[in-house]
């Protein structure tokens, strides 16, 4: 049946209502409900793993009459057209127990996922899939069972997986449940301190977005990002601290600590990497650390940043890197107490429409595969240019990019790496 106006928000208002008191443990419950009332016959919520290898089920969503077939292959090379509701794509799931993860990669809920579009199966019984993004931040995928395949009922469940991320993200503010449902090992203990103090991994505007990829995610010791939206101005931080322990982990938190109180006190980019200079020098001393520290006015497209002992940024224009065009004389690291004796040197780049920045560690570039080859510069950056140039969006670029680092050290990363990617685009059209 056609889903009307009047019915679609009676079940959003009634999903809405009904999620205030429920517990994390109800919500996959109150989504098949939500689902049924808009002509499904069922639906299940996958989320992203931390690695975003795979889509895992939340808990709870594999009850019920929708538990039957698990995975929709991608047939062919692709089974969706881009842009909006894709078709075309085969459910595969014959023999498969419910509730398995789905992989992102070659499959119709992956599809969704990677490219944010919905992705309707071609077989029977009907499936669709529509990606959960928060803001411009992905994090799984709606699958919706059965109900009809014109376009007024797909919107309507289109309009339904908004609503139903906004609901995951709050209650995983408080559940276990919804943050272990993502971790496919134990994280150690440095970890679990860096991944609570650590932002979203993308945030955007129609003028700029920012993402960010870090591994290993499980056993990362001392890198870090931060970014944030602080009127017309997007300001990104990427921190490398010396060592992979406890107390690297707790050099990074105190690092983004010191950044987002200084900044959310006024302060200018000089002013953080001083803050947090004094405060490594006096807590944890002998804690030396590396970092950028910038800010891109998204009006004008001024980039400003100080450079901490950090390998330098490198500027993306027109799918090639511009030589040294962000390389400038670095300073010191963090935690020797030079930062408090004189000004720190803010440099200054005006960027042009389209450009991208790109900040790293340097477990990036110095990562060895077995045979002791580098990952290298070059590498890093054809292989981001190549996925950007087949129309990925930034997210799916570095997605790739981190997943091909970690391959190319065969699974045994023996430094921290940490990728941010800065896009202006001020003539973007859309949200």
């Amino acid at each position: 049946m056609s889903c009307d106006d009047a019915v679609l928000g009676g079940v959003l208002a009634r999903l809405l209502a009904c999620s205030r008191a429920s517990g994390p443990a109800q919500l996959p419950g109150l989504v098949r409900e939500a689902a049924r009332g808009l002509g499904a016959d069922g639906a299940r919520v996958f989320l992203a793993d931390v690695q975003q290898r795979h889509l895992v089920p939340l808990p709870g969503s594999e009850v019920g009459a929708e538990a039957g077939a698990e995975t929709e292959a991608v047939a062919g090379n692709g089974a969706a057209s881009g842009g909006g509701a894709g078709a075309g794509g085969r459910d595969d799931g014959a023999g498969r127990a419910p509730g398995r993860q789905v992989d992102i990669e070659g499959t119709l809920g992956g599809r969704a996922y990677r490219l944010q579009q919905t992705q309707l199966s071609s077989g029977s019984p009907a499936v669709g899939w529509f990606p959960l993004v928060d803001g411009v931040e992905r994090i799984g995928a709606l699958r919706i069972e059965g109900g009809a395949r014109d376009g007024r009922t797909v919107e309507s469940f289109e309009a339904l997986a908004p609503l139903v991320a906004l609901l995951v993200v709050s209650k995983s503010a408080y559940s276990d449940v919804i943050v272990e449902a993502g971790r496919r090992e134990p994280m150690s203990l440095q970890a679990e301190l860096l991944w609570a103090f650590l932002p979203p991994r993308t945030i955007g505007t129609r003028e700029v977005t920012s993402s960010a990829v870090l591994e290993p995610a499980y056993d990362v010791g001392g890198d870090a990002f931060d970014h944030a939206m602080a009127g017309g101005r997007l300001h990104v931080s990427v921190f490398d601290a010396m060592g992979h322990d406890l107390a690297s982990g707790g050099a990074s938190s105190v690092a983004l600590a010191a950044c987002r109180s200084t900044r959310r006190a006024g302060g200018g980019l000089a002013d953080i990497t001083r803050t947090i200079d004094r405060a490594l020098a006096r807590w944890i001393p002998d804690r030396l650390m590396t970092a950028v520290v910038a800010d891109l006015d998204t009006a004008t497209g001024e980039l400003s940043w100080v450079n901490c002992g950090h390998p330098p940024p490198l500027l993306i224009r027109d799918r090639r890197v511009v030589p040294d065009a962000l390389r400038r004389r670095a300073e010191l690291p963090l935690g020797l107490g030079f930062h408090e004796h004189g000004p720190q040197p803010v440099h200054h780049a005006r960027l042009q429409p389209g450009d991208r920045v790109l900040v790293y560690t340097d477990g990036v570039t110095e990562a060895r595969s077995t045979s002791g080859e580098l990952f290298g510069e070059r590498r890093l950056t054809d292989t981001l240019v190549q996925h950007m140039a087949g129309g990925e969006p930034a997210p799916e670029a570095l997605r790739h990019l981190i997943h091909a680092l970690v391959t190319h050290q065969d699974h045994q990363l023996r430094d921290d790496a940490t990728i941010l990617l800065a896009e202006w685009h001020p003539h973007r059209r859309g949200p």
